[in-house]
């Protein structure tokens, strides 16, 4: 691939303004999640980072354990951030997370402020970066009071350490107790990642609401169900699917006769729409305005032009929405 920066880049993206804040997010983000650490080609991660900011992905994911190994996911964002788009800082948005086993002993995990300003540091020095954008907790902590793991994020903002803070992971009464300590403090969350897709709603029930009330922004993870919402399953396992090669995330016991049903069903609609399923299955998250963006995981910078696809077909008819929501019970 050329590697060069497209002067056409945000002529393909929609960006939507994050809650009450004056930052707007690419509808599609780009995750540097399993795939981008040193388990892979570095030139194909190089790749990547252009495609997506050659199509006006201006968002780049990471946090502390991404790899794999832990780490290796922001050292190699911080190598070609370093020598390709040093010039281009200003245009993007890089955030991090801090939540997850990183180091041995009580203070390697979780959200005491010992951890999280010390992670935090560690990521900075991995991307070589003074800040980020935005700094996640990853996911609750329920032995350490709430108040420390805020304050903690509080401080990190005000050290200059990250601009915006958010939350990952949190269920809807923790993410509104979260909120308002945040907001007591004078930080306000700007985020909120959850996992949410077709096959995981959970959100919809409570999450959504607070979010949308407190003006806090969200951007889903695992959007395609790690991939069950493909058309990739519908005929059997390939040879190089994750199941196949790693079953870490996602195991053959997951595709179920049923599964398959529905997502033979939910294909149907897709081509009705002109859509690939996957496709459908990111617009239909997108159709939300509580929703900012949405994560996408690429180990190919075809992958990535491909899910931006999404964006030609947005809408929803009212009898499409019942269709699916019949199909997924």
């Amino acid at each position: 691939m050329n590697q060069y920066i497209s002067e056409n880049r945000y002529d393909k993206m929609l960006y939507r303004r994050c809650g009450n804040s004056g930052l707007k997010l690419p509808v599609v983000s780009l995750g540097l999640w399993h795939n981008f650490g040193h388990v892979n080609v570095f030139e194909n991660s190089k790749d990547l980072i252009y495609t997506a900011f050659n199509n006006g992905i201006t968002h780049f994911d990471l946090a502390n354990n991404y790899g794999p190994p832990p780490g290796s996911a922001e050292e190699v964002f911080g190598k070609i951030l370093h020598n390709d788009f040093k010039n281009y800082r200003d245009e993007m948005i890089i955030s991090s997370k801090a939540g997850y086993k990183m180091w041995d002993g009580p203070y390697g995990e979780w959200g005491s402020k010992k951890y999280l300003v010390s992670s935090l540091d560690q990521s900075l020095k991995r991307m070589k970066l003074d800040y980020v954008d935005i700094f996640y907790h990853h996911r609750p902590d329920l032995e350490t009071p709430l108040e420390e793991t805020m304050a903690a994020l509080s401080l990190i903002v005000q050290q200059g350490k990250a601009l915006y803070v958010g939350i990952s992971n949190y269920e809807a009464d923790r993410a509104e107790e979260a909120i308002t300590i945040l907001r007591q403090n004078g930080t306000p969350c700007l985020i909120h990642q959850p996992k949410y897709s077709m096959f995981e709603r959970w959100v919809e029930k409570d999450l959504l609401g607070i979010l949308a009330k407190n003006s806090v922004g969200c951007i889903p993870f695992s959007p395609l169900a790690q991939g069950l919402l493909t058309d990739k399953y519908l005929h059997g396992i390939p040879a190089d699917s994750r199941v196949a090669t790693s079953g870490i995330f996602l195991k053959e016991s997951n595709i179920t006769a049923e599964k398959i049903s529905q997502i033979s069903k939910l294909n149907d609609i897709a081509i009705s729409r002109g859509q690939k399923l996957a496709h459908m299955a990111l617009s239909w998250i997108l159709k939300d305005p509580a929703v900012t963006s949405v994560l996408i995981g690429a180990s190919k910078p075809e992958q990535i032009t491909d899910s931006i696809k999404a964006l030609d077909n947005l809408a929803f008819s009212e009898e499409e929405l019942q269709q699916i929501n019949k199909i997924l019970g």
